[in-house]
């Protein structure tokens, strides 16, 4: 009973903090991927190119970003991005120019998360034939369209095992944003848990969290992977 009543809403209990946990850790996910997918993808297509310089840059910032830990990344965009704003504002008189946690969070979990991808992407492109290229090549199909209608689709298909396994990891990643504020459900967890040193009642609580959402997340990926593959022919 006493657990229901720490668990319950209202001012008496904590399930309105742990629900708001709850979203700010989907928000941090949902926000993060777009942009780790949008990144990672132009990384792939720099270490296709012929450009030496593309694809030095591109290995490079991979090799970085799949290098450190991924607190030590949030750590240098939360502290050190947010001294070099301030620096920046002291030295021009504007106004000054923070990070917040959500963002620094995001911009972190990001980086790391576009390394990872720009290696699935690498594998998905070279996993479709050369004869994919030539064809739309002797049809007449311009290098733009051959990427939208014929090659992009297949690498989707070819790519999303892994990068379902990456947002998995982005999901619990996001944990990690605890340690700069960031009210997600470990934060909320650690402090209803000090607050009522009930640790094992929120911990589990967070942990059956954890699971819904990667349940959840499973149910969306096994349909996102049925309607990828909606045009294939059976057999």
């Amino acid at each position: 009973m006493e657990a229901l009543t720490h668990l319950g809403f209202g001012e008496t209990g904590w399930g309105d903090d742990i629900a708001h946990g709850v979203f700010v850790t989907g928000s941090l996910a949902v926000c993060t991927l777009p942009i780790g997918l949008a990144v990672g993808f132009l990384l792939a297509l720099a270490k296709q190119s012929g450009d030496r310089l593309l694809f030095i840059s591109a290995n490079i910032y991979t090799t970085i970003f799949r290098g450190l830990p991924e607190l030590l990344t949030l750590f240098l965009v939360y502290f050190g991005v947010n001294n070099l704003l301030k620096s920046f504002s002291d030295a021009t008189g504007l106004p000054d120019i923070a990070l917040s946690s959500f963002v620094s969070g995001m911009i972190a979990l990001g980086l790391v998360f576009s390394a990872y991808a720009s290696e699935v992407f690498v594998a998905a492109f070279r996993a479709i034939p050369r004869g994919q290229y030539e064809g739309a090549n002797a049809l007449g199909i311009g290098s733009f369209m051959t990427m939208r209608l014929v090659i992009f689709p297949q690498l989707v298909r070819i790519a999303l095992p892994g990068l379902s396994n990456l947002w998995m990891i982005l999901l619990k990643d996001t944990a990690l944003v605890s340690v700069i504020g960031l009210t997600d459900i470990l934060r909320q967890s650690q402090i209803a848990a000090r607050v009522t040193r009930e640790p094992f009642l929120f911990f589990g609580t967070a942990i059956l969290l954890y699971l819904v959402l990667t349940l959840i997340s499973s149910i969306a990926i096994g349909r996102i992977d049925q309607w990828s593959k909606r045009g294939e022919v059976s057999r």
